[in-house]
């Protein structure tokens, strides 16, 4: 049965420097363009960008599950929420390192890790950094999503060989303070701005579908847009809404909407890989088929995004089979990282690689 949608009452302000690359009206008018003329750009901006015409398979797992303390009204980890998700360990290298060979099987080029709460501590850092060196000597690329991070934190992961931090902005400035309190909009841009000065790639994106206008999309592409670089990933999640938090039961996206989105992320952010998120279940065959057309070149790849239902892996080969769409592929061997300890022996060692 759903419930009232209760949002916070006190928004941020929206703040974009005078000599923005991509101003909010600009990308409106992007999003406001008739929908063929607006994937035809995108098509045309996506052939130049990624000639090679691939799409990279990304595969997430929670490392940590629940009982987070902030109140972020889509998810179902926070403890402000009363949903089915249960605060749970932290997993153990084995079995991450069990899922990221089972990804690299699948074909998965990239594997990301994320683990609820709003920012690590010591105890949980030494573990997260034994995690991504043992991933990366496996050939995978890396990426962790572990909450916000302080200078000696993103630098320390750097150290261990991590290639991407995921930290998304969520949704516009304008609406943020109606989503999450326990957090700013300054928060979010100050530790993706020490992913950045650690020499950090970063992934960066939001949630469609959170009651928020077209114009508060336009605003989050153009925060994106406008970050100097923009990330080189941009994931864009549609709303799962999860019964227990206080989204849950607002009204449905139209899905051409997302559709636009994409479409207007990769025009505005030519270089970046835009990734299918959250919610590609939902969306169903069609509509992916046309997201793809409109630029998107990424997916997360696996039965299960965090704490919500992800498409089938099997549903996703058969996807892109009929559609005649290639996947990335590694493209050289790796030496393994200094000091690393031989997780997989001999088995492994024909099968090392890296990602360019």
């Amino acid at each position: 049965m759903s419930q009232p949608v209760i949002f916070h009452k006190k928004p941020a302000p929206a703040t974009l420097a005078a000599t923005a690359t991509w101003p909010t009206e600009e990308v409106l008018a992007l999003f406001e363009l008739p929908f063929n003329e607006l994937l035809f750009r995108a098509q045309e901006i996506h052939r130049t960008s990624f000639p090679e015409k691939d799409i990279e398979l990304a595969t997430l797992i929670s490392l940590k599950t629940g009982g987070c303390t902030e109140d972020c009204g889509y998810c179902s980890q926070s403890s402000h929420h009363d949903t089915d998700v249960k605060a749970s360990k932290m997993l153990s290298l084995d079995t991450v390192l069990d899922a990221a060979r089972e990804a690299r099987a699948n074909g998965a080029t990239r594997f990301c890790m994320g683990a609820s709460g709003r920012s690590p501590n010591d105890r949980d850092m030494e573990k997260y950094e034994e995690m991504v060196r043992a991933v990366k000597g496996l050939g995978l690329e890396t990426c962790a999503t572990l909450g916000m991070l302080q200078d000696d934190q993103a630098k320390r992961l750097k150290e261990a060989g991590l290639d991407y931090y995921n930290h998304n902005l969520d949704t516009s400035p304008t609406h943020y303070g109606t989503i999450i309190s326990t957090h700013n909009y300054q928060d979010r841009l100050d530790t993706l701005g020490r992913v950045r000065k650690a020499g950090l790639k970063v992934c960066c994106g939001g949630i469609i579908g959170m009651g928020e206008s077209r114009r508060q999309r336009a605003e989050l592409i153009s925060q994106l847009a406008n970050l100097n670089p923009y990330p080189e990933s941009v994931p864009i999640n549609h709303l799962v809404a999860i019964e227990g938090t206080p989204l849950y039961g607002v009204e449905a996206l139209d899905p051409l909407e997302f559709v636009r989105t994409i479409a207007v992320a990769r025009i505005v952010m030519p270089q970046a890989r835009v990734r299918m998120s959250a919610g590609r279940r939902e969306l169903g065959d069609t509509v992916q088929a046309l997201c793809f057309l409109a630029g998107a070149n990424s997916i997360f790849y696996g039965d299960k995004l965090l704490t919500t239902e992800n498409s089938e892996a099997e549903d996703d080969r058969v996807l892109l089979d009929k559609l005649g769409l290639k996947t990335k592929q590694v493209t050289e061997v790796k030496a393994r990282m200094p000091g690393l300890k031989d997780h997989d022996h001999e088995h492994d060692h024909h099968h090392a690689h890296s990602i360019l």
